[in-house]
């Protein structure tokens, strides 16, 4: 199967871009990838002690180190809590996974837990700045818990915002192992997307209260498994599944089915067989390559997916030795339609995208149309052709089968031959501001160029002071700046898109410049985040004042303040400490050694 010309040229460039440490990365997995366990290795009295609490017959199995005789003892590691809806149904996970590799010839042990935190409880609070750092730290705990060298493969359990990323940046560190990662679904669809942000823009008019809000809230948050729209937890299980992590058809099945059970079972079963003792190794740092990492771009931008993952996709690519850019997705994004709409960008969620033909229809349409790279490993098997079929429960027996050849709601997802767009919705701007990232899938054409005076803050809560005191009445574009990893983290901004969308809809031109995040809830107010190099750092977003006129064009990729004199100011001191309380003390050590959003915003790599 052919790709198309870009696709084929972008992996080209990465390839020679990634030479040298690619090849640096292979050679550290594949001299790790010992002939026999690993825990073959160990002295009596540190196998004994990696042993202890198993089951008779698992101990002993694990006591058969050579490899004539060894079973392939599976890592498990999990982000549950009961606390957070998504993580939730993950609770019951772990002694099904170890049945199922028992009955496939092999020994799971919960090997450790991630810690997981939730961006929709700490949206606007102190607890949000550290929420992008847990990336990270997940990223370590993973490389904790897989340390002891008793493993053979893993099995990685999780939903959300940086639990995914931070997984995979910990398996990658050993990529001489198979890993699959197994969802928990969504949760059932509860009060429709546009009436929860009606209210919540109708809240921020101060027309409805506290009350009402809440109500709404609690039935749009409601119950066990992922928030249904189209975020970042969400466009985690799509890249996991594009990326061949899943299995096919995995991602949006919902909690509690007997499908949901039999995917599982299945994911424990499956991650066995690509075990070097079981003759058919696949481990994760060979399968993901270049190819999956361009194919993953393309289904986010075929999907209008998170602004997070322009952060993400770059720090996974890194683990893996491979030098992604945000050139490599404005590249991409130029050639790459838009074939799903779910809210933001869109009404339905993603049980209903899941419904109308969900992964397995936009993959074949992407795959026909050249947009992925077909010749790539999976965890179902050679080549992502695999993943075109739906899983099913024949007479209990769990099987893939063809799906229609159309979509099921041409306003929810479309065929590559009648996309929504003629690109993927997300572009990059340059200019004397620095470098940033634009979402536009859901702006309206006409709202795409901006250009008004500036109103500068230092921080989320300034902003919401202006707007409830009356002060921002008119067009403007709204700085708020000292929100980037090194400054505080990096916090989300969504408490900024019901003002901003209210001053939107009142007439006025609205815009939105910072060095903090959005994420996948970017909506129909045109907004430059992750503007690169942060204020902190000196970027000159630290030097744009009150009044001067800001533009931001999102059809000519450009963001840009009018002053002549804006190089030869000095770069304004932050008027926010955000250094102390709810943890983030804890994490100064992060925000002195963390890289520029452009590079992933991680302490492990990239430019600092």
């Amino acid at each position: 199967m052919t790709v198309h010309p870009r696709i084929h040229d972008v992996t080209e460039r990465l390839r020679e871009r990634s030479a040298e440490t690619r090849t640096a990365y292979l050679e550290r997995i594949r001299a790790a990838a010992d002939a026999g366990p690993a825990r073959g290795a160990l002295g009596c009295t540190n196998l004994a002690h990696g042993f202890a609490a198993c089951p008779a017959g698992d101990k002993l199995e694990l006591s058969r180190t050579v490899p004539e005789g060894a079973k392939p003892n599976i890592a498990i590691v999990s982000s549950y809590n009961d606390m957070l809806s998504a993580h939730q149904p993950l609770r019951d996970y772990p002694e099904l996974l170890k049945e199922a590799v028992r009955g496939a010839g092999g020994v799971a042990q919960f090997a450790g837990g991630v810690p997981a935190m939730c961006d929709g409880i700490t949206q606007g609070r102190p607890g949000m700045e550290l929420s992008l750092f847990s990336r990270d730290v997940i990223a370590m705990a993973t490389g904790v818990a897989l340390s002891h060298e008793m493993f053979d493969g893993a099995l990685m359990l999780g939903v959300c915002d940086k639990i995914v990323p931070g997984l995979l940046i910990g398996a990658l560190s050993f990529g001489h192992l198979p890993v699959a990662f197994v969802p928990a679904g969504p949760m059932a669809s509860g009060v429709a997307n546009a009436e929860k942000a009606r209210i919540r823009q109708l809240h921020a008019e101060g027309k409805v209260g506290r009350e009402e809000l809440l109500k709404a809230e609690s039935r749009a948050y409601h119950s066990p498994g992922t928030c249904t729209f189209y975020g970042t937890a969400n466009s985690n299980q799509m890249l996991m599944e594009v990326m061949g992590l899943h299995l096919p058809g995995a991602s949006f099945e919902q909690p509690g089915t007997d499908l949901r059970r039999a995917l599982t079972e299945e994911a424990g079963r499956r991650v066995v067989g690509l075990t070097r003792l079981a003759g058919h190794y696949t481990p994760v740092g060979e399968m993901i390559d270049e190819r999956a990492i361009v194919n993953a771009v393309a289904a986010l931008l075929a999907t209008g997916g998170s602004t997070n993952h322009t952060l993400h996709l770059v720090a996974v690519a890194e683990a893996a030795g491979i030098h992604l850019t945000w050139d490599d997705f404005a590249a991409l994004s130029e050639v790459v339609p838009l074939l799903a709409r779910m809210y933001p960008n869109g009404s339905a969620d993603v049980n209903r995208f899941h419904e109308v033909g969900g992964m397995p229809f936009l993959i074949g349409q992407m795959l026909d149309a050249g947009l992925l790279h077909a010749d790539v490993g999976t965890v179902a098997g050679p080549g992502l052709d695999r993943y075109r079929t739906r899983p099913e429960l024949v007479d209990g027996a769990l099987s893939w089968e063809g799906i229609p050849a159309e979509s099921g709601d041409t306003d929810v997802l479309r065929p590559a031959k009648d996309p929504f767009a003629a690109d993927g919705g997300l572009r990059m701007l340059d200019g004397n501001l620095g470098r940033s990232v634009v979402k536009v899938s859901a702006v309206a054409p006409e709202r795409r160029v901006v250009e008004a005076p500036a109103r500068v803050f230092d921080s989320q809560a300034a902003l919401q002071q202006a707007f409830a005191d009356g002060e921002l009445d008119g067009d403007v574009v709204a700085v708020v700046r000292f929100q980037g990893p090194r400054a505080n983290g990096m916090p989300e901004l969504h408490k900024l898109t019901p003002a901003l969308g209210v001053l939107q809809d009142r007439g006025h031109k609205v815009a939105l410049v910072t060095d903090g995040r959005m994420s996948g809830a970017s909506g129909k107010v045109p907004a430059a985040i992750h503007v690169s190099p942060e204020a902190a750092a000196g970027g000159p977003i630290a030097r744009v004042r009150d009044g001067d006129t800001v533009r931001l064009d999102a059809e000519s990729g450009t963001l840009e303040v009018l002053a002549a004199d804006l190089e030869q100011r000095a770069p304004a001191a932050p008027t926010v400490d955000s250094s102390v309380g709810t943890g983030r003390e804890l994490f100064a050590a992060f925000r002195a050694s963390v890289g520029p959003a452009e590079r992933g915003a991680s302490v492990f790599g990239g430019d600092r």
